[in-house]
């Protein structure tokens, strides 16, 4: 196997939203830090990212949009809304960001990579198609997929959001298209305050999203059993092309900004049904980006998970039986018979 290709360019760590903006330069920095260590080095190259052209950035985004992150290039410090800020770099940093999952499907798809890893800020997730929001300038996984369409033509592409916040944005852009399948679990109520079981798309995308809307405190046996129970099944009826993970560590334990209670086992077991899926219809080609995750350590040592467990490295064993919250199997239940009417998936019931 390949080494895992890392996106990466240091004008990521120009982005500021402010001295105190948990969104900082040092998350990166401590991702860096833990895979330039002697168990990791060996296993990745560093990729340069292409920087995304206008025309790109609005197939998904209003020229409203882009002009206005445009107009904030060489602005020290520019308020987008409460939350979300720039400086002079950000507006460079969000196209390399955008454009880095340009050359990491170049790396998946003609150079025979097997996985990519876009270590790249800012994120990108809640950004909708004419509002930064939540941190987020341009939707940078959103934009993989379109990038996924446009340039090598794919009708099937999966998005995974592990994100402790719900991807409102990347929902969004394809709330009606059959040729997304759109996944995400996350902590509900919790900011944005979208993705309820009840959001399922509409019109000819109806169906193809699917939002697990979980308690805060539930822990691994809540994620695998989605995981395994609903998101695999269901995938391996789509047969995706290519998948595609918005990867947010702000789901790890500990985290500062929410109350979930993954564990890097957790994780790890997560990524092995994504390759299990990817290796079934998409020649195992994963894509990974880079969204939140405050708490340092989980975040330099999240990342260092999935890339051991990519590589094969990491021993890791799903349970034989899984103990949901009775929360996720009256949640379970309830999105079977929602997905199972009109026979948009074949979901068991349990």
């Amino acid at each position: 196997m390949k080494k895992i290709a890392i996106l990466y360019d240091e004008i990521f760590l120009k982005h500021k939203a402010g001295d105190w903006h948990p969104e900082s330069p040092y998350r990166l920095e401590a991702i860096l830090r833990r895979i330039s260590e002697p168990d990791l080095k060996d296993l990745i190259e560093f990729h340069k990212p292409e920087r995304a052209t206008k025309e790109e950035i609005l197939w998904n985004h209003t020229e409203e949009l882009y002009d206005l992150i445009a107009s904030t290039s060489g602005k020290p410090f520019f308020s987008l809304d409460p939350d979300t800020a720039t400086n002079e770099y950000s507006f460079e940093a969000a196209l390399y960001a955008a454009g880095a999952q340009k050359k990491a499907l170049n790396l998946l798809l003609d150079e025979d990579y097997n996985y990519a890893f876009a270590l790249v800020r800012p994120p990108g997730h809640h950004a909708e198609k004419d509002r930064a929001m939540g941190f987020c300038l341009f939707n940078n996984v959103a934009l993989a997929a379109l990038y996924a369409k446009h340039y090598y033509n794919l009708k099937r592409i999966l998005i995974v959001d592990f994100d402790l916040h719900h991807g409102n944005g990347t929902q969004r852009s394809f709330y009606d298209d059959p040729e997304v399948l759109f996944f995400s679990t996350h902590q509900f109520p919790h900011y944005p305050g979208t993705g309820n079981y009840t959001e399922i798309g509409v019109g000819i995308g109806r169906g193809y999203t699917i939002n697990v809307p979980l308690k805060g405190q539930s822990g691994d046996e809540d994620f695998l059993f989605f995981y395994k129970y609903l998101l695999e099944p269901i995938a391996l009826q789509y047969k995706p092309e290519i998948v595609l993970v918005s990867a947010g560590f702000d789901s790890l334990q500990g985290d500062p900004l929410g109350s979930l209670q993954l564990t890097f086992e957790g994780l790890s077991c997560m990524i092995k049904i994504l390759q299990k899926i990817a290796e079934t219809s998409a020649q195992g080609k994963i894509l990974f980006t880079l969204e939140g995750g405050y708490n340092l350590k989980n975040l330099s040592e999240g990342v260092a998970t999935i890339l051991f467990t990519l590589a094969g490295s990491k021993k890791t064993s799903h349970p034989d039986t899984l103990s949901p919250s009775s929360y996720a199997q009256t949640l379970y239940n309830k999105l079977a018979d929602l997905l199972n009417f009109k026979n948009y998936w074949e979901v068991e019931t349990l």
